[in-house]
């Protein structure tokens, strides 16, 4: 037997390697919740880091490990490869480990709250990740409601890729392979929904039909929004900034412009085009590693609070000096301010954007002024203490069953 893992993580030898994964009984195993898979999948807990563990066959492992790799290296939303144990007591000889995502949610503890703004949240995350696969050459081959997990994205969802064994990776794609990547997803979310319907998590009076056909009209929408060619008069040039700002709304970069001049038309073609323009921007700022939503939530707060600086001391204050004193004044103590035992409930900027809106209402409902100490209080006593604990689902009986939070 071998193990190959990657540096940073646990060495994994102190596991009953010599026993098939579906026999284990070990106190490191733990019961996490995630979507139905054709596999063997366990996980196991090394201190504050939890890990899955899937049986399959060595090729599949190690072809599944490099494309995650790959899409990792490419910042593309997946879950994180960490090692491949060959020759190991199992129907085919291997076992793929990944590293679990913190605070991701599985589609039927997020579905069973019959939430139909949810719903179409979790639809329209699904679809940015398959555009993007698409984007950069990526055929999924198995889009699945079990094959992705969610996490909250400043009151939007961001959704990850969590099964790669069907994946290849193109420098490009073709129209008829996306169609047919489109027509699986399709069909999986249909069957995902069925499902659920069956075991009585969603209401049998939900169109499921209709729910996984929008999946299409939403990616069509998208794809044609990001890659269309436009053509305008010479004196409409003002088009293309706005072109790129619709793109940039999307949470999209353009990296280059394609503009062809033919008499007295342009034609403008964005290519290279990459989620992740504000995450990228904060990162850069303030260091913080958050979701696109939640950066841009998180930009626009610096930005109201740098024009809050200007008014009280009577002069330009530089967005540098602004983000600093933004994340020691206010980002910083909020998120700090967190007990102990709640701190697994929420990502950090998920919580300090679930405050910013907690005192906006505050606000709107005093018709006054409500400032960050009041509204965190209020939101730690009265919200966050009555959310569920999200950073890792425990499961509780078998799938779908209730969950309760891992404790941390």
């Amino acid at each position: 037997m071998q193990i190959v893992t990657k540096q940073g993580h646990p060495d994994f030898l102190d596991l009953p390697w010599d026993v098939p994964l579906a026999e284990w009984d070990h106190p490191r195993l733990v019961k996490m919740a995630h979507g139905i898979s054709r596999h063997i999948v366990r996980f196991v807990r090394f201190d504050d880091r939890v890990y899955a563990l899937k049986a399959t066959e060595l090729r599949a492992a190690r072809s599944e490990y490099a494309v995650l790799r790959d899409l990792r290296d490419d910042h593309l939303p997946v879950v994180e490869p960490v090692g491949v144990v060959s020759d190991a007591p199992e129907p085919g000889n291997a076992v793929l480990i990944t590293r679990y995502l913190d605070f991701s949610l599985p589609y039927w503890y997020l579905l069973g709250r019959n939430d139909p703004v949810l719903a179409d949240r979790l639809m329209d995350a699904g679809v940015v990740l398959l555009v993007r696969l698409h984007l950069e050459g990526v055929f999924w081959g198995d889009c699945s409601l079990s094959n992705v997990l969610w996490r909250r994205d400043a009151g939007a969802m961001m959704a990850y890729l969590v099964d790669a064994e069907t994946t290849e990776r193109h420098a490009t794609i073709s129209d008829r392979m996306r169609d047919y990547d489109i027509d699986i997803a399709v069909e999986n979310v249909v069957g995902g929904l069925f499902e659920l319907q069956a075991s009585g998590r969603i209401e049998y009076e939900i169109d499921v039909v209709g729910i996984a056909e929008s999946l299409r009209l939403r990616y069509e929408a998208l794809w044609s929004e990001l890659t269309r060619v436009d053509e305008f008069d010479l004196d409409e040039r003002w088009r293309i900034e706005q072109r790129v700002r619709r793109i940039n709304d999307l949470g999209f970069d353009v990296e280059e412009l394609s503009i062809n001049r033919d008499g007295r038309t342009l034609t403008i073609k964005p290519v290279l085009i990459e989620e992740g323009h504000h995450a990228r921007e904060l990162r850069q700022r303030t260091g913080l590693e958050v979701q696109e939503n939640q950066a841009r939530r998180l930009l626009a707060d610096i930005d109201q609070f740098r024009a809050w600086l200007e008014r009280h001391d009577g002069q330009p204050i530089p967005r540098a000096v602004a983000t600093a004193r933004w994340l020691a004044e206010v980002y910083g103590p909020i998120t700090g301010a967190v007990p102990k035992d709640m701190r697994s409930h929420l990502e950090p900027a998920e919580m300090f954007h679930q405050v910013l809106e907690h005192r906006y209402l505050m606000a709107e409902r005093r018709r006054g002024e409500v400032t960050n100490d009041e509204a965190l209080a209020d939101y730690l006593d009265g919200v966050l203490k009555e959310q569920p604990k999200e950073r890792r689902l425990r499961l509780d009986g078998p799938v779908p069953a209730d969950t309760v939070g891992l404790d941390e």
